[in-house]
């Protein structure tokens, strides 16, 4: 049987999570949400990884959870154990040490468009479009709605929420849940560049700066600069930056090899 979801390395430093039942649109079924959980632990302890790509196969690159399978088990208790396995991922994605870039093929609905916001960079093909529609079947987007609310303005997160209509890529970069729009044949080479921006980047800084940034923007300002300040504090006593500092004093490319 086909994997659910495969990892594969477009080029040194990134490795591509793949979504692969372009069938079912790219469905988060049990199966694919206990891949997705493993595969994103399996980058987070390889250290050759740097940059990590969530990507789709097929017209669709997810169109949130699998309604046939959550019909067939009608009962409160399936439900808050689905949606905890769902969460468990997506909290998996904001704490991978790496960062996360969603490459956008195509339509990206419900827990679909919650896979994007919760990625730390996103870049959409033109064709792409985006909604939490499940509205429009009774059910409030509830968990997507968390991820939707920290990328886009409220009066924005609500009219996705409340109407379930679809945005445009165009639309996703200027509210906020996109980086960039790229015709489709551009997709996978405008993403790749965007990675190597980071690669080019210390790894120690770029994982320190990743955990501090969602760790205070759910504080309280006061909190929030605590924590920076630690975290500027312990980044400044690592030797790539010790490196970056003194090469900047003395005028010169940083060595960080």
């Amino acid at each position: 049987m086909t994997s659910p979801a495969t990892l594969t390395q477009p080029r040194e430093g990134v490795t591509t999570i793949t979504l692969n039942r372009p069938s079912a649109f790219n469905a988060l079924s049990e199966e694919m949400l206990a891949t997705l959980k493993q595969s994103l632990q399996t980058v987070a302890d390889d250290p050759t990884t740097k940059v990590v790509i969530l990507a789709a196969e097929g017209k669709a690159y997810c169109a949130g959870h699998d309604l046939k399978e959550m019909r067939a088990q009608p009962s409160l208790d399936y439900y808050q154990w689905l949606f905890t396995q769902c969460t468990e991922v997506m909290l998996a994605i904001q704490r991978l040490p790496q960062p996360v870039i969603a490459q956008v093929q195509g339509v990206a609905t419900a827990a679909g468009c919650q896979l994007v916001a919760m990625c730390d960079l996103a870049v959409a093909a033109q064709e792409a479009k985006f909604a939490v529609s499940g509205v429009n079947l009774g059910l409030f987007c509830s968990t997507p709605s968390v991820a939707l609310s920290r990328n886009l303005s409220r009066k924005q997160a609500m009219y996705m929420l409340l109407t379930g209509e679809f945005i445009s890529a165009q639309e996703a970069k200027e509210w906020g849940l996109v980086n960039d729009v790229v015709p489709g044949d551009l997709l996978e080479e405008a993403t790749l560049a965007l990675a190597g921006k980071i690669l080019a980047k210390p790894t120690p800084a770029l994982q320190l700066g990743k955990r501090l940034f969602y760790e205070q923007i759910e504080a309280n300002m006061a909190r929030a600069y605590e924590l920076a300040g630690q975290t500027m504090a312990c980044n400044m006593m690592d030797e790539t930056a010790l490196e970056g500092v003194q090469a900047f004093i003395e005028k010169r490319p940083p060595n960080w090899n």
